[in-house]
């Protein structure tokens, strides 16, 4: 774990909310500033085993106190350098969303055409935009369940399973639920997120299909489910302070170079509309996270997949950034 020291305001906005610990301390939920200082909210709330989990379950009533807390001098501020940054929440459910930016989707219809499919690459990629449009018009989002083990800190190290023969990265806006919603309009949807943060949904390629029955589809536990393989954070900045989650740019660099870079504009359905059609089924609770999808520009894409030693720094608009690097498992 490693802290994210920089001269530039760390996010959007007047606060933030990560989760934190001094070198062999235990983790704590902070109030964090733009300059890079940090609250310790056990202390300043009275509360000696407060969790930011804890905190989402009550957002509405002590948010305008956070609020308060940022503007106000203390003694008791930290220095975020001296601090690790984690995981900013550990959710009880993870809602991931699949083929949710147009032009992410028609990239992975080409990449994962079969030798003896007779279309040609236009053509395909015109199929795929009419079935897009149709799911646009049927309101029918692609959503799956991911699994809280999975949750690693936004500087932590990514172990890539040796089982894993095309691991890759995609980089996604997430929401974060501040109150239990279950069947909830469109319209009152973003009522219901604290705010968002980053994540990258690390998928292994091979392993998203089943090959000895084919018919069964996807295997989302066995491509996305591995243990660190959703580095989160390292903020939860508030709603209030991202003026349009539809209009964000996602960004991630892989050894530097430029991989993704593309606004959320291009996503098929937004947050409010995610949200809302998730608990339609589900019951969303205070904390769990709703990934929107990942742009254009993932390694299939580039026919370049993660490997040892590669590292990826990935922004989202406002919401900071993620620095993680990539380390084979021993296979011993």
């Amino acid at each position: 774990m490693k802290s994210a020291a920089t001269s530039a305001p760390l996010f959007a906005g007047p606060l933030a909310i990560g989760t934190l610990s001094a070198p062999g301390g235990a983790a704590f939920p902070g109030l964090v500033v733009p300059d890079g200082r940090v609250l310790d909210l056990r202390t300043a709330l009275g509360e000696p085993a407060l969790t930011a989990l804890a905190l989402l379950e009550r957002w509405d009533e002590e948010l305008p106190r956070l609020r308060r807390l940022a503007d106000e001098p203390a003694d008791d501020w930290l220095p975020l350098d001296d601090l690790f940054v984690h995981a900013p929440v550990q959710p009880r459910q993870i809602f991931q969303s699949g083929a949710n930016y147009r032009q992410h989707v028609i990239d992975l219809e080409v990449a994962h055409r079969s030798p003896d499919d007779p279309r040609t690459v236009e053509e395909a990629r015109a199929e795929i935009a009419a079935i897009m449009d149709r799911r646009a018009a049927e309101d029918l989002p692609y959503v799956f369940i991911g699994l809280p083990t999975t949750i690693t800190g936004p500087y932590d190290d990514v172990v890539l399973p040796s089982w894993a023969k095309k691991p890759d990265w995609e980089l996604e806006l997430a929401a974060v639920i501040s109150r239990p919603a279950h069947r909830v309009a469109v319209e009152e949807a973003l009522e219901y997120v604290a705010g968002y943060t980053i994540a990258n949904d690390l998928t292994d390629r091979a392993a998203v299909f089943r090959r000895d029955m084919p018919a069964i589809g996807t295997d989302w536990l066995r491509c996305k489910n591995a243990p660190g393989f959703t580095p989160l954070g390292p903020w939860i900045v508030p709603a209030g302070s991202v003026a349009d989650p539809s209009d964000l740019r996602v960004t991630l660099k892989l050894n530097g170079e430029t991989m993704q870079d593309e606004s959320t504009k291009d996503m098929i359905f937004g947050v409010a509309r995610m949200v809302s059609y998730i608990s339609r089924t589900a019951q969303l609770l205070p904390g769990d996270l709703v990934l929107t999808g990942s742009p254009a520009g993932n390694g299939m894409h580039w026919g370049r997949l993660l490997r040892d030693g590669d590292v990826m720094d990935g922004s989202v608009t406002g919401l900071g950034a993620q620095h993680t690097r990539c380390v084979a498992e021993d296979a011993s």
